[in-house]
C-alpha cells in the first residue's frame, strides 16, 4: 500500500471523451474526472488519492455524499465515470482558500492532517492476527508507490526488473543465525515492531512453516555469512483474498518478492537482478515479467491482463512491481527506489477484498 500523502499540484486538464460536461485533470499519471471548466492547464488544485478516508464535512462540502466507497461511504476508490478511469479527487477545499497551492505544491506541503483525511486500513481477519510480541530486531519493510503518481521515479532507459505484483497478504520473516529464532509478521504488525507468536491456525505461520522458509534463510545465511535474513514473502489463497491463483489445501499459497540479508553488521536488500539466482530451487518465487531497459508504457502494458502465478491465466493480473536491477535510493521519492503498477481492469473489479 502507498503512503498517504494530500498535497497541491499542478494540473494538466484533457477531454473526457464521452462526456460533454466532465474533463480528466491529469497529476502524474493518474486522471480524476473532473467538472468541465472547474480547471484549465497549469492551475493548480489539491489531490486526495485512493484509500483516503475522508471527514463527514468534507464530503458534504465536495457534494460526495453517499457516492464514495466502504461500509460508511468515507473511502476514495477508483471508478469509472462514462467510460474513463478516475483515481482519487482533485479540489479545491475552503480549508485552503488562502493558501498558495501553486507554492504548495512547489514544497510538497502535506494537508492531510489540516483536512482531517487518514489512511484506509484494511480490516484484519482472524486468521491473519494473533498474539504478538515487540520484535525490534525484525527486518522491516515498506510502502511502495505507485507509478502512476511518481512517473519519474525511474530514468528512461535504465535497467529494472518487472515482477508480477500479487493480491495476497504480505508475510516478514526474520531468520536469526545465531540461535536459530525466526520472526514472523504482517506488514501492519511489522511496522509496528511486532511480531506473531507462533499458533498454527495462523495463515503466517502456515506458509512459513509449509515453505520451509526458515530452513531456507538458515542455508543462505550460511552461504552468506550473514546474522539476519529477512524473507518477505506473499501469501495468497482461498481465505486470503478474493484472487486466489488455483492454490488451495492445508499449506497457503506461497511467493517470495523481497530479501535483505545483514552481513557485518550492514543490512542490506539483495538485487533485484540477483534476486532469482540466490533463491532459485530454495523457496517459490513472484514471476519475473521483463528485465531490461525502463519504459513507462511497457510498465504500465504489463501491469494489465491475466495472472501467471499459477501458469494457467486463471483470473486478472493485479499488477507488476518496478525496481531497478541494483538496489539504490530515490531523491523523487526520498527513500528506497522501487514502484508499483496496478491494472485498471483490478482496481475496478466487483468483490474485491483488500486485507494487509
Amino acid at each position: 500500500m502507498s503512503t498517504l500523502r494530500v498535497t497541491a499540484e499542478v494540473l494538466t486538464v484533457h477531454e473526457h471523451p464521452n462526456a460533454d460536461a466532465l474533463e480528466l485533470a491529469q497529476v502524474g499519471l493518474y486522471r480524476a474526472v473532473v467538472a468541465k471548466g472547474a480547471y484549465r492547464t497549469g492551475d493548480a488544485a489539491v489531490y486526495i488519492p485512493e484509500q483516503a478516508v475522508l471527514p463527514a464535512p468534507l464530503i458534504e462540502e465536495l457534494g460526495l455524499t453517499g457516492r464514495l466507497a466502504g461500509g460508511s461511504a468515507d473511502r476514495v476508490k477508483a471508478v469509472r465515470l462514462r467510460g474513463e478511469l478516475s483515481q482519487g479527487i482533485v479540489c479545491r477545499p475552503r480549508a485552503l482558500a488562502g493558501v498558495d497551492l501553486v507554492r504548495a505544491a512547489r514544497d510538497r506541503t502535506d494537508f492531510a492532517g489540516l483536512l482531517g483525511v487518514t489512511k484506509w486500513v484494511p480490516p484484519v481477519p482472524v486468521h491473519m492476527s494473533g498474539d504478538v510480541e515487540s520484535a525490534p530486531d525484525l527486518l522491516p519493510w515498506g510502502d511502495v508507490e505507485n507509478i502512476r503518481r511518481y512517473p519519474d521515479l525511474f530514468v528512461p532507459g535504465e535497467p529494472v526488473v518487472l515482477t508480477e505484483k500479487v493480491h495476497g497478504t504480505a508475510c516478514l520473516m526474520t531468520y536469526h543465525a545465531a540461535d536459530g529464532r525466526v520472526q514472523v509478521s504482517s506488514k501492519g504488525f511489522g511496522a509496528r515492531n511486532l511480531a506473531l507468536r507462533e499458533d498454527p491456525r495462523n495463515v503466517y505461520w502456515r506458509a512459513v512453516r509449509g515453505h520451509g522458509v526458515p530452513e531456507a534463510a538458515a542455508r543462505l545465511a550460511e552461504r552468506l555469512g550473514a546474522t539476519r535474513v529477512g524473507v518477505f514473502g506473499e501469501v495468497y489463497g482461498p481465505g486470503v483474498q478474493d484472487l486466489t491463483y488455483g492454490a488451495g489445501g492445508e499449506r497457503p499459497g506461497y511467493a517470495v518478492f523481497d530479501l535483505s540479508v545483514e552481513v557485518a553488521g550492514r543490512v542490506r536488500r539483495v538485487d533485484a537482478a540477483e534476486l532469482h539466482e540466490v533463491l532459485d530451487g530454495e523457496l517459490p518465487l513472484v514471476p519475473r515479467l521483463y528485465t531490461g531497459p525502463y519504459d513507462i508504457a511497457a510498465v504500465l502494458e504489463l501491469a494489465t491482463g491475466r495472472e501467471t502465478v499459477s501458469g494457467r491465466g486463471l483470473h486478472l493480473r493485479e499488477g507488476v512491481v518496478v525496481r531497478p536491477a541494483t538496489e539504490r535510493h530515490s531523491p523523487v521519492v526520498g527513500g528506497r527506489a522501487i514502484a508499483k503498477a496496478v491494472s485498471p481492469a483490478y482496481l475496478t473489479r466487483k468483490g474485491g477484498t483488500e486485507y494487509e
